[in-house]
């Protein structure tokens, strides 16, 4: 068993306090960023557009993924509370949010930027986003949040501010499928037939990680009480439609390309 007794704040620096989901949040951006410029110089596009590109990302990232958690996990409280919907320093990030407000921003930085095309766009943020899925799951690990159930596995974690059972890590099972969904990513946009493909790597990035959100689901806690009246919980019905629009772009790819 390892005994997991880590706070999530790094240090304080006057009135700011420095979290370690923070840091991975941002490492996250930082790392996915100098990805989509090797990228961008690969395919000979402007770099220039990257900085306003990144900056629709980083907004459309956290206000959809705020939004998402308030309305598809608490609707009941934040819209009887809507000025609770600013706090995001208290916590409450949904990755089915967050997806929903990249997509946003990736059409509206296609249409201003004027970048190749809309799924263009979407295939080349497809590879850092793996990664950057990643890097916020460790930062949940480091909150001691979303938690898996008491088990008896040798690598079982005991989360110390929750409570004294061991329990599934899966923030680090979750992590480790999307580190390596971001290799397969990678090492599909290496090859030029796959990178031509529109829509393909977006396509295999729903698929792969939402594939893994939903089986990870079975190990996991619930994360609000209304979950355990439904047949499947909040994550895993938000992942099924994911996953089947990510299989129809996969097959519209090869019929486009």
């Amino acid at each position: 068993m390892i005994t997991w007794s880590v706070q999530p704040e790094i240090f304080e620096l006057g009135p700011f306090t420095i979290r370690w989901y923070g840091l991975f949040f941002a490492l996250g951006f930082i790392v996915g960023f100098h990805i989509e410029k090797w990228m961008y110089k690969k395919e000979n596009i402007d770099v220039l557009k990257l900085d306003r590109l990144l900056t629709y990302l980083v907004i459309g990232t956290i206000i959809g993924a705020r939004l998402g958690h308030c309305l598809f996990y608490e609707p009941g409280y934040y819209l009887s509370h809507p000025i609770e919907i600013f706090k995001i320093w208290e916590g409450g990030l949904a990755s089915h949010g967050g997806v929903i407000g990249v997509l946003i921003a990736a059409y509206l930085a296609t249409r201003n930027l004027q970048l190749p095309s809309y799924l263009w766009a979407l295939d080349r943020i497809a590879v850092p986003t793996a990664l950057a899925g990643s890097f916020i799951r460790l930062g949940n690990l480091f909150n001691s949040e979303i938690i898996g159930h008491p088990a008896q596995v040798p690598w079982a974690f005991i989360f110390t501010r929750v409570d004294s059972l061991p329990r599934h890590p899966t923030q680090i099972y979750e992590s480790l499928c999307y580190f390596a969904t971001f290799l397969i990513l990678l090492a599909c946009y290496k090859k030029e037939k796959l990178r031509q493909a529109p829509g393909f790597l977006t396509g295999l990035l729903f698929v792969l990680i939402f594939t893994a959100r939903f089986i990870i689901e079975f190990f996991k806690e619930n994360q609000v009480p209304f979950e355990a009246s439904l047949p499947l919980d909040m994550g895993q019905l938000l992942s099924i439609p994911v996953v089947l629009a990510g299989l129809y772009l996969i097959r519209r790819s090869f019929k486009k390309s």
